[in-house]
């Protein structure tokens, strides 16, 4: 009975030791704080009290808990690192591995993964916060920032009266970051730098405000503790209009001129890159489709002048002069309808031009039937050898069509292969050989060759009364 009552005494000794110890570490963590934690012009100080109480209260909600590897604030994990190895430490890392590329290289490649990293971590806490809050006004959106940021750790925010944040092109943001963890930490291991260090400040602000604006932005950092200045100052536009008020910032303070650190030109020459790209491949398939256009209304008038055509030569001549015109729009109509102008699908290209002509040349009492038989990698050919192809198959099509299966049904086969360093590309039918087909040098012929030539590939031609056969290997 002693046991059991001395048992139950020291349980009550150990709660009450653990609420003391719980009850210390509360007052140790302070995580509401005691005034403003940001500094803002008079017009956004009611929006930006009403920031403060939303992220305190969302941060008084925490648990420390090392048994578990866990700090969770309001049901969300996050995590401690010193400010030293984000900072001073990794520029240091920097160098040592990229000593070789030099040290303007190594920070150029620091500084473009601390602004992405920084970047990334702004625009994720402003949409998980914009969700919490549910937050629709995006100066409201912006006003839990810099709240955020002060009770993670970042820094402590003033926004300078001249600012005027508008989700559009007069979008501007001037403001201090004092005691910033990044100059901080070069400041506590008293070392100077000779540019801005605040690299994931900047990051960070221009994330939250891009998710927050819904508008490009660029952050730049214009004087920092960490080279002397008296506060860690930054701008905040539109990136396309950045270095305008950076100009304007070096009016007014009669210091040098600023340079937009490399990682937000990178960002600014991409997008000019892909606006341009976008802006050719627009063109030139705007050039495709007219030249196809063009080809269509040569073919038709050629249609309209073999209405007129008593004489069956000329008819053929003119015929096929038609047929050579609708192959060749058709490799300009695949062009530009496919999203990547630099590859034609052979097969759908082989398909399309015999359909077209089987319509001109069947018989109706004679079936002509179309095999074939493509063994490829990847069927995408490059405009300038499948435009020759093109044109050679309907040359030996319209031949066979035209002469082997005159008098008969019969099959045209069509056989592509891609070999280790070639391809090959058979065409035959199974009518009567060269016996009623075009012999000589004519201009059929003399085409192929030509266009085979134009591919550098080697063409052999083999004639039996079982048919007629044409093979071309050509180069990948």
């Amino acid at each position: 009975m002693m046991n059991s009552e001395q048992l139950i005494q020291d349980l009550n000794e150990q709660i009450r030791q653990l609420k003391q110890e719980n009850v210390q570490l509360r007052n140790n963590l302070n995580l509401r704080a005691d005034s403003e934690t940001v500094l803002v012009p008079v017009n956004f100080k009611e929006i930006f009290e009403k920031a403060e109480l939303h992220v305190a209260d969302y941060f008084s909600d925490s648990t420390f808990s090392p048994k578990e590897g866990e700090i969770l604030i309001n049901g969300e994990r996050y995590i401690l690192i010193r400010s030293a190895a984000l900072s001073y430490e990794f520029h240091d890392i920097m160098r040592e591995l990229y000593m070789d590329q030099g040290p303007s290289e190594a920070e150029r490649i620091g500084n473009n993964f601390l602004f992405d990293i920084g970047q990334v971590l702004g625009k994720k806490d402003a949409k998980a916060f914009h969700e919490k809050m549910n937050l629709k006004d995006p100066i409201e959106k912006l006003s839990a920032g810099p709240v955020h940021f002060a009770y993670t750790g970042w820094a402590n925010v003033e926004i300078l009266p001249d600012s005027h944040p508008t989700p559009n092109e007069d979008f501007l943001l001037r403001f201090h970051h004092h005691n910033s963890f990044e100059a901080q930490s070069w400041k506590k291991a008293k070392r100077k730098s000779n540019e801005p260090v605040c690299i994931m400040n900047c990051g960070y602000s221009a994330g939250w405000c891009e998710e927050s604006f819904g508008i490009p932005l660029t952050t730049v950092e214009v004087s920092c503790e960490a080279k002397g200045d008296e506060h860690c100052t930054f701008v905040m536009a539109p990136t396309h209009l950045i270095q305008n008020h950076l100009s304007n910032n070096e009016q007014d303070n009669g210091t040098s001129a600023y340079t937009v650190p490399v990682f937000f030109q990178r960002k600014a020459v991409e997008d000019k890159l892909i606006s341009s790209l976008l802006q050719k491949e627009t063109l030139l398939k705007e050039v495709h489709h007219r030249v196809k256009n063009n080809l269509q209304i040569i073919a038709s008038l050629f249609r309209l002048q073999l209405n007129g055509i008593l004489d069956p030569d000329m008819r053929d001549i003119f015929q096929t002069g038609v047929n050579r015109v609708t192959t060749m729009a058709k490799i300009h109509e695949l062009i530009y309808s496919d999203p990547d102008l630099s590859a034609i699908d052979i097969e759908e290209y082989f398909r399309k031009v015999l359909v077209a002509l089987l319509q001109v040349y069947e018989q109706p009492n004679h079936l002509i039937e179309l095999k074939f038989n493509f063994q490829l990698n990847e069927g995408n050919f490059n405009p300038e050898k499948a435009i020759p192809l093109g044109l050679i198959l309907n040359e030996i099509a319209s031949n066979a069509f035209k002469h082997a299966f005159r008098t008969q049904s019969g099959t045209l086969s069509v056989d592509l292969k891609e070999e280790e360093n070639d391809f090959s590309l058979t065409i035959s039918d199974n009518g009567p050989g060269l016996a009623t087909q075009s012999e000589g040098n004519g201009l059929g012929l003399s085409l192929i060759e030509l266009l085979a030539d134009q591919i550098d590939a080697q063409l052999t031609r083999e004639s039996s009364e079982h048919g007629l056969s044409f093979y071309i290997r050509f180069k990948k």
